[in-house]
């Protein structure tokens, strides 16, 4: 199975790639000039322990610079750098200039795709341990412009990406809910045009909230910002007075991989967090000419 095919042949992230190289060479490429177009190799090296991710955008790069790259380590697979500090994950061919081109967009690419696909791991390692067996995910809290590549690297770490843009799933948060009046009604108005196929989410403050949410129709009920105990609390009473009705609870506000311990149950379906791709730590990659 390759994670690639997941992204479409013709899609616009290779504009976006066309557009990352055009930033980083706006007018004349010196260095380029420099080294000329005799044909090189290079290995790519990976310089700390972590997840591989981002392979199929750090060859999009690769090929719009007319260089091939050949990889050692399968992407999703948990590299272990040793005493040696670094680990070869590809090697690369190409001229000389077109190597240079490529290098520093694809080791970026890499470096934050492997850097969120190992946070989600480790998170989800974690959960696991923990006697958890529901959902690990992420938010829509992304980078404009690399929503793909974090979405994807979410994909890889075996987190789940949660909705992709606000066309991918409904959800209504507390100003949704002050401009239409109530839960009942903003749930009613999106049922109105959100067709059979799209879920409904509703972010309640407590079990009142939840409850109306759930007797509204609403797919999943969103606990936000509870403490743990208030949480685990909550969740055991809606599964119970609400055994009758069909939704997830989900759980979101501040989790961490310091704190995801204590706010555990199976009660919840879903764990929601964005530390796993906002500010996560990058593993080092670097990309070396053979000499």
């Amino acid at each position: 199975m390759k994670y690639s095919s997941l992204l479409p042949l013709n899609g616009r992230w290779k504009e976006q790639i066309t557009d990352w190289l055009s930033e980083d060479v706006p007018s004349f490429d010196i260095g380029g000039f420099v080294v000329g177009d005799d044909e090189k190799t290079a290995t790519l090296w990976c310089k700390q322990n972590g997840v591989l991710s981002g392979v199929p955008f750090a060859d999009e790069v690769f090929k719009q610079c007319g260089v091939n790259a050949e990889w050692i380590i399968e992407e999703g697979a948990l590299i272990d750098v040793g005493s040696d500090g670094k680990k070869a994950v590809a090697h690369v061919k190409g001229p000389a200039r077109a190597i240079l081109l490529a290098e520093r967009t694809a080791l970026n690419i890499l470096a934050r795709s492997s850097g969120i696909a190992t946070k989600s791991r480790r998170i989800i390692t974690l959960a696991k341990d923990s006697g958890y067996s529901g959902i690990i995910a992420a938010t829509r809290k992304t980078t404009p412009g690399f929503r793909l590549v974090e979405k994807y690297s979410m994909v890889i770490g075996g987190a789940d990406t949660h909705r992709h843009d606000l066309s991918s799933m409904v959800m209504l948060k507390d100003n949704h809910i002050w401009s239409t009046g109530s839960i009942t009604n903003a749930v009613k108005n999106a049922r109105s045009v959100a067709g059979f196929s799209t879920k409904i989410e509703v972010e309640v403050q407590s079990q009142d909230e939840a409850s109306e949410a759930i007797a509204a129709g609403a797919d999943v009920i969103m606990l936000d910002n509870f403490t743990g105990n208030e949480l685990k609390d909550a969740a055991k009473s809606l599964k119970q007075k609400h055994s009758d009705k069909k939704f997830l609870l989900e759980c979101s506000g501040g989790l961490t991989e310091d704190n995801i311990s204590e706010f555990l149950c199976n009660d919840i379906d879903v764990y929601s967090t964005s530390s796993v791709h906002q500010g996560t730590s990058i593993i080092d990659y670097s990309l070396k000419i053979d000499h």
